[in-house]
């Protein structure tokens, strides 16, 4: 259909300017036309978004209009635009929604200097940490480009456009009216090729593919436009980052190229794993991957597509599910007035979620005084002490199986230690929080809130209070004591 002109009314509001004229749809600035609609509305700016339909258009620009009518209303959070109205699908269909302000990460690209890494590990993060938020409902995106991701003036990420995403819990329209895959080409991932949609992880390459762009200023694979030129992702790897910068650490080189593996099970396996690595970049686990200069050789290349040729993918299960299983698990172990036996319980409480969450990344995390890294002696340095700490909960936790875990150690410096713990779960997405319950009884506990059970009622994920108890070898030399 043609533009609306400023003025036009529909359904109660009023057209003001045509802000965006994309392939799929238009979108437009609107205000509520009548006075007391405008002072019972929802109190911020709105768009309308109205699907392109006129005869060159294809099927799926409706269809796609269609999945968005479906999932757009359940999604919530911060990092979706609010849903306000929708029309008629058989007269006039539209979504109406909240304005959001800011700049698509397209800004960034279109800047004639490459951003700082800084900025590149802030932007990943925040788009990573959006991604997450959409996981955790059971949405993927599918469909995460440059365009589609907007930056407000805090730093977090807003995701738009849900007409290719895939909710778990209604029909995938996509799937079920067009039989060939949709996306956009550059930032597909191999396993949408093939018609497998619902995976998260497909989300965790597009983001690579866009982390590659804004360091390099190339696209990894490209931007083919047929079929076989997107294939050939499926076995091959792009030219790695460092041999185009340089002066790109190995730490960023490692989790790109993580991101855009070809087969999924070798990427992060959830968005929040991929925002604590670009979190805390000096404890991101190097491979070999970090030390490529050169593309794959041709026998690499030549396993790749013989593995690629014979693959079955397979429909993945539930995001959340997927989050569930791989969740960042967090343990607070504490440094001082500790006893040996809640050390060990601890430990046992970590081995035991461990073992039934393979692929779960740890934070072993400890909390000290700001006063215990002010003194001047060189010895008690902040840095110093650091070390020291951070040697400490290396030490606790040798004993724990960590195949196939990442691991990562954080000392903290705050005098409200249950506030420390929970903005630590907060800003890092943890899943699962470990920590030991108090020691003493609850008359106690009725009248002082204790580190546990603040943490208990604040945290943002589930808490494990773990109470205190010796090994059997410890309990049986007691018991030869006593007696």
């Amino acid at each position: 259909m043609k533009k609306l002109a400023p003025g036009t009314e529909v359904d109660g509001f009023r057209i003001l300017d045509c802000i965006h004229a994309g392939g799929m749809a238009h979108i437009y600035a609107v205000e509520y036309a009548h006075a007391r609609q405008a002072a019972s509305g929802p109190g911020f700016p709105l768009v309308m978004k109205i699907p392109r339909m006129t005869e060159g258009d294809g099927a799926e620009n409706i269809v796609s209009f269609e999945v968005e009518l479906q999932i757009h209303p359940v999604l919530t959070g911060p990092h979706v635009p609010r849903f306000v109205a929708a029309g008629d699908l058989l007269r006039l269909p539209y979504i109406v929604m909240e304005q959001v302000h800011g700049h698509t990460l397209q800004h960034w690209l279109d800047q004639a200097e490459r951003p700082s890494l800084h900025q590149v590990a802030q932007l990943g993060t925040a788009m990573a940490q959006a991604a997450h938020s959409l996981h955790q409902q059971n949405c993927c995106h599918l469909d995460l480009k440059p365009g589609n991701v907007l930056i407000k003036e805090d730093g977090s990420a807003v995701l738009l456009d849900f007409g290719l995403s895939c909710h778990a819990h209604y029909p995938d329209l996509l799937a079920e009216e067009l039989r060939k895959a949709v996306g956009s080409p550059a930032w597909m991932a191999p396993e949408q090729i093939v018609g497998v949609r619902g995976d998260l992880r497909s989300d965790i390459f597009a983001i690579g593919v866009m982390l590659y762009e804004l360091v390099t200023g190339e696209l990894p694979f490209g931007n083919p436009a047929t079929s076989g030129g997107l294939r050939q992702r499926m076995w091959m790897a792009p030219e790695p980052p460092r041999a185009l910068r340089p002066d790109l650490p190995e730490w960023m080189q490692e989790i790109i190229l993580r991101c855009l593996e070809p087969e999924a099970a070798q990427r992060y396996p959830t968005a929040a794993q991929l925002a604590f690595d670009l979190q805390h970049p000096e404890q991101v686990p190097l491979t070999e991957r970090s030390q490529r200069l050169h593309g794959l050789s041709l026998a690499a290349k030549l396993r790749r597509w013989v593995r690629a040729a014979g693959m079955e993918y397979r429909p993945s299960p539930l995001p959340s599910e997927q989050i569930g299983e791989r969740p960042i698990l967090m343990v607070a172990v504490p440094h001082q007035d500790v006893t040996d036996a809640t050390l060990y319980s601890l430990r046992q409480a970590v081995a035991r979620s461990l073992g039934i969450r393979p692929g779960a990344r740890l934070a072993v995390v400890t909390v000290i005084s700001p006063s215990a890294s002010s003194s001047t002696d060189a010895q008690r340095s902040e840095t110093t002490l650091h070390r020291q700490h951070r040697s400490r909960l290396k030490q606790w936790a040798q004993p724990l199986d960590l195949h196939g875990h990442g691991v990562s150690y954080h000392v903290l410096e705050a005098t409200d230690v249950a506030q420390a713990l929970v903005r630590y779960a907060e800003g890092n997405n943890v899943g699962l929080m470990i920590l030991g319950a108090a020691t003493h009884g609850l008359q106690m506990q009725r009248l002082v809130a204790t580190v546990p059970m603040r943490v208990a009622r604040d945290a943002p994920c589930t808490v494990i209070l773990v109470k205190q108890h010796l090994p059997f070898a410890a309990l049986n030399a007691h018991d030869n004591v006593v007696a």
